[in-house]
């Protein structure tokens, strides 16, 4: 969620109660004037505690304490008018109404405080969020780029998933990307491998030595030392990795350089088809070097003039519909006609919430990347 879209939904937060208060007063004014018409063995007035109580859901604590304050009134003129204000049955009713008006302010007032700072929490996240994810641009050389990405959780702007884009002498480099598990420990996975990307992405000449070293970054543990050296501990090294998808893709060459640790293949769009870019030697994810011997290599594909590659996170293809099934993305994209990067994330962006029934089991992340022709 951006700024102004958190700020609208703010102020839709502060619109929408003012709508609401009439209920409660005309709630209250509804049981008085039942109240005062009905049989004298009738009494309707603890129906009263519902207008503060109702309004504690959606008001602050001034609101509801006035609100009470009205019912208690009101409670006093109906005893007035059926019989006296020293009327036993009418003196308890006012009490249990001032006790319950004085707890459900309260309860406002806690709930208020609540509404703060989950508001300040989502602020601190979604900056967290630009600073960790950057955006990327929409043109790098003779590439025209989008990227989205969709938190599982309304409340969550941050998880594992992660993508970069670093502009060289010869083109253009880009990572996509996936940290194990959630919370605290895959984001800062996720933010170790962007900063040694971003490092590193300008000075490595080859695609290889660059997985090689983000490799060695995602095996330095938080204390700097290297796990699987003494330094670190067994279950954390064998839990901790990172999928990922490095591409490089030179101006020059109408191609695009793969190495895929253990990441969901990219999907090539061309002329109305839809190809996977499985590579022939696909390397372990980052971080599991000291169980498995790593080779990164390096496997290249046509990518030409109006071609569309497509790059995104098991969360994209692991997300089950109500039958348990899962998205059939290449399905779906190459049911589309040609569409820019842009245009063709919305869809899948649409079509993927619409299929998960509006809530994702895990984040997803997409890139969507056209060549276009030199003179552009």
């Amino acid at each position: 969620m951006t700024s102004q879209r958190l700020q609208r939904s703010l102020c839709a937060t502060r619109r929408h109660p003012k709508a609401l208060v009439a209920m409660p007063f005309a709630l209250i004014a509804a049981v008085t004037v039942m109240d005062v018409s009905a049989p004298p063995d009738v009494h309707l007035g603890p129906f009263l505690v519902a207008a503060p109580a109702v309004t504690s859901s959606f008001a602050g604590p001034r609101m509801t304490g006035f609100v009470g304050a009205v019912a208690v009134l009101a409670q006093s003129v109906v005893a007035f008018t059926r019989t006296s204000i020293n009327d036993l049955n009418h003196t308890y009713q006012i009490i249990a109404l001032c006790l319950i008006s004085a707890f459900v302010t309260v309860f406002a007032h806690l709930r208020e405080q609540h509404e703060k700072e989950m508001t300040q929490l989502r602020s601190v996240a979604e900056a967290a969020q630009h600073v960790l994810m950057q955006p990327l641009p929409g043109r790098s050389g003779p590439l025209r780029i989008a990227s989205l990405y969709l938190a599982a959780e309304a409340e969550a702007q941050l998880g594992g998933d992660l993508y970069a884009l670093a502009r060289t002498a010869d083109g253009t480099r880009v990572i996509v990307g996936d940290a194990r598990g959630k919370g605290l420990d895959a984001i800062g996975e996720a933010a170790g491998v962007l900063g040694a990307f971003r490092a590193l992405a300008h000075k490595e000449a080859h695609l290889p030595d660059l997985v090689g070293h983000l490799e060695d970054g995602v095996t330095v543990d938080r204390n700097g030392t290297l796990e699987g050296a003494g330094g670190g501990d067994d279950a954390f090294s064998a839990e901790a990795f990172v999928t990922a998808a490095v591409l490089d893709i030179p101006d020059a060459a109408r191609e695009v350089r793969l190495v895929s640790c253990g990441h969901p293949p990219p999907l090539l769009l061309r002329a109305g088809r839809v190809h996977s870019l499985d590579v022939y030697e696909q390397a372990p994810p980052l971080g599991l070097a000291q169980l498995l011997a790593p080779a990164f290599t390096e496997q290249t594909f046509d990518f030409d003039i109006g071609d569309v590659l497509l790059l995104y996170t098991d969360g994209v293809i692991e997300s089950r519909d109500a039958s348990g099934c899962f998205y059939p993305l290449s399905e779906r994209v190459a049911a589309r006609p040609r569409e820019d990067p842009e245009a063709l994330l919305k869809y899948v962006c649409a079509d993927l919430l619409r299929h998960a029934g509006g809530c994702l089991g895990d984040d997803a992340a997409m890139v969507a990347i056209e060549r276009l022709p030199d003179a552009v």
